[in-house]
């Protein structure tokens, strides 16, 4: 009994390879990609600002950097248009130059993040604030739905390119096509270059800091694969 299955098992293996030999091939396939972009307007304001104390004690230096980041977050909230959030803190040894190892001071920096789509309420309150705090870096980006929105316009415009790419390779050989692979993707921000900020001068001088909005560029990367056909 088991020879004659062996047997029937091998003449059916035999039968079915030139079924899979002669199997014809697939349409030609060709891989292509397309690209877009178009600027997303940079209407949200981010500020970090930094309270920095040094001291022989850690525990008074953390006493005075926790009283300025109070005070701060206590003014900062006094402005509704303005959302802030505690940042950044941290707290370090610093070493004798005798090369002996001994520690000499402690320093601690504690940071306060600031947004808004207000410019106006946040120039005002990063002057107010620069009068305790260091500012670190200002800058404008576009909102999280600025940039969802200009994503997706650039997302149409990246497959419409892909399309029209598609159609003319088609075209040109004299086939019909259909899509046999799709990937998006966005390629981030690309943000206009921006002069740094000198915080030393900006918290000397303690006035309502100058923001221009201007715009980001965001772009949409669409590659795949289609398929020829008679």
């Amino acid at each position: 009994m088991r020879a004659t299955l062996a047997t029937l098992a091998a003449l059916a293996a035999l039968q079915s390879a030139p079924a899979l030999a002669a199997e014809p091939p697939g349409p030609p396939t060709v891989e292509l990609a397309a690209e877009a972009g178009g600027p997303a307007a940079n209407d949200l304001a981010v500020a970090v600002l930094y309270a920095e104390r040094s001291g022989a004690s850690a525990a008074a230096v953390a006493r005075e950097v926790n009283r300025d980041i109070a005070a701060a977050l206590e003014l900062a909230r006094t402005q509704g248009a303005v959302k802030v959030q505690s940042g950044n803190a941290s707290t370090w040894p610093v070493y004798g130059k005798d090369g002996q190892g001994r520690i000499t001071a402690w320093r601690m920096r504690s940071e306060l993040r600031l947004e808004s789509t207000d410019t106006a309420a946040m120039s005002e309150l990063v002057g107010k604030l620069q009068e305790t705090l260091a500012l670190a870096h200002l800058t404008m980006e576009p909102a999280p739905e600025t940039r969802r929105k200009a994503v997706a316009d650039v997302t149409v415009d990246a497959l419409r390119a892909f399309e029209a790419r598609a159609k003319l390779i088609a075209d040109t050989l004299g086939r019909r096509y259909r899509i046999a692979h799709l990937a998006v993707g966005d390629h981030g921000l690309q943000p206009p270059p921006m002069p740094r900020m000198r915080a030393a001068v900006m918290a000397a001088e303690a006035a309502p800091a100058p923001l221009e909005g201007g715009e980001s560029r965001v772009s949409v990367h669409v590659s795949g694969r289609i398929e020829l056909l008679d």
